[in-house]
């Protein structure tokens, strides 16, 4: 008896079920989420209770939605950001004096035990921007990522997809670049030293070049797929590619990246090859309508170049799955569905072509520069919600409180607990 019970909870353990391996398309970075603050005690007696109420319960909306599974709940959580946005607002105010009141607290998602306290409403203003930005950029994964692809190897994603995706690349952009420009400045200094990485300068301004490379790699997409798009359109599309995501790389090299952090690096890294390959077959196929027979050779190293790199971001691809936390290698679409398929079928022309040149050059004929364009993808403007009414109210304005109203209070604390 105790034998086949002890081997049943022993088969218990082994079939309970792993969580699930998630697939990414459009990098999220790790989601940070608030935690539960009581406003009441650090506020008591400088503003109304109907204020702290108001605000407590919207506050409480945000902790309850980004508490469950969030990537089913991004409406839901997207609308209570925005309900409380205004409210927060009326913190900042500061005729009220209340900016550095309030502890407030947040949590990595994936390392549980990582919280920052910080008593700071623009710390608080930033998570909640920064927050938004996050949803935006898993909503545009969502959008990409079909978990009932059969294919394994190749996904359809529809052009309106594409197009859904890369407005809400740009929304997260611009919701980061808010951050950047218009809540770091607001910040003393100490409060910036104690951000977290993922809301320090670098790591922000990366996501938000990050996003910008993506929308233009599903702007390369949709010209692949379009007839009317000429090879200029889609060489200039897949170099400003390399260009943002060169940008993102260099803006994270002055942080400070933990090992959990390291799997941004990774991404842009692979992003930053398959570009780089599509860079290279294009500008190949340019030169290669050219009527110099240098330009046919100099096509033929572009072409060339483009498979090794195509290699290398395989590996590359790779890498970033492996890191923690684990992701499922995804299905090849948009432009590159179409490249692994065309990039070695023209090299192994060319090599057929051109592999006699080859073999007999001593010295490798340099790799010709891929030619720089300006970027055209900008971040969406956004601007802060006007602050909620409640503040220019009488009742909110900042109180003193009487004995007896704070006896008051503390009967109304000990009812609520």
């Amino acid at each position: 008896m105790g034998c086949a019970a002890s081997s049943s909870s022993s088969l218990h353990r082994r079939r309970r079920k792993r969580p699930p391996v998630s697939e990414v398309a459009v990098f999220v970075p790790s989601l940070r989420i608030p935690l539960p603050v009581d406003l009441a005690r650090h506020l008591r007696g400088l503003v109304s209770r109907h204020a702290l109420d108001t605000v407590s319960a919207a506050r409480a909306r945000v902790v309850s939605s980004a508490s469950e599974n969030v990537s089913s709940n991004v409406l839901e959580l997207r609308r209570s950001l925005e309900e409380y946005l205004p409210l927060l607002l009326g913190f900042t105010k500061k005729e009220f004096r209340l900016e550095f009141l309030v502890e407030f607290k947040w949590r990595d998602v994936e390392v549980q035990k990582n919280e920052t306290c910080i008593a700071s409403t623009w710390y608080e203003l930033l998570s909640v921007v920064h927050m938004m930005a996050m949803m935006a950029l898993l909503e545009a994964n969502l959008v990409i990522v079909h978990s009932d692809s059969v294919d394994v190897c190749e996904s359809e994603v529809s052009e309106d997809c594409k197009k859904t995706a890369i407005d809400l690349l740009l929304m997260a952009s611009g919701y980061l670049e808010f951050c950047i420009r218009h809540i770091l400045v607001h910040m003393p200094l100490d409060v910036k030293k104690n951000l977290p990485g993922e809301l320090q300068e670098g790591t922000l301004e990366a996501i938000a070049t990050q996003a910008l490379g993506q929308g233009t790699e599903m702007q390369l997409g949709l010209a692949v797929e379009s007839q009317k798009a000429t090879l200029s359109v889609k060489r200039r599309l897949a170099c400003e590619q390399v260009s943002y995501f060169a940008q993102a790389h260099y803006c994270l090299s002055g942080c400070d990246i933990n090992e959990h952090e390291k799997k941004i690096l990774l991404f842009i890294k692979w992003k930053y090859l398959e570009a780089k390959a599509a860079a290279y077959y294009f500008h190949g196929q340019m030169l290669d309508k050219g009527s110099a027979p240098s330009d046919h050779i100099s096509a033929a190293y572009c072409i060339l170049a483009a498979e090794e790199l195509l290699i290398d971001s395989k590996r590359a691809c790779l890498c970033f799955c492996l890191a923690a936390p684990v992701t499922r290698v995804p299905p090849a679409w948009g432009a590159m569905k179409h490249l692994h398929q065309k990039i070695p079928e023209l090299a192994s022309k060319k090599c057929q072509t051109y592999g006699y040149l080859f073999e007999e050059e001593k010295v490798p004929q340099p790799l010709p520069d891929l030619p720089e364009f300006s970027l055209s993808l900008r971040p969406d403007d956004y601007e802060l919600p006007d602050i909620d009414a409640m503040w220019d109210a009488e009742t909110c304005q900042p109180q003193v409180q009487t004995l007896k109203a704070h006896l008051e209070d503390d009967v109304y604390e000990i009812d609520m607990a």
